[in-house]
């Protein structure tokens, strides 16, 4: 029961991105890049502690 939940889950936000897509792509390109500057902070944030790890967290 819990995969099928799943795969609606995915099959509604996969419609949802398509709908925004199609009648707003303005908006759609800002999401995505939202998503892209959220990611590469997180990578940035990473790179920092294991660069903070590997000096012996000093």
């Amino acid at each position: 029961m819990a995969v099928n939940a799943k795969k609606v889950a995915v099959y509604v936000v996969v419609v949802f991105g398509l709908y925004v897509i199609i009648t707003d792509p303005k908006t759609a390109a800002d999401y995505v890049l939202i998503g892209f500057q959220g990611v590469s902070d997180a990578a940035s944030a990473l790179g920092d502690f294991a660069t903070w790890v590997a000096n012996g967290g000093k």
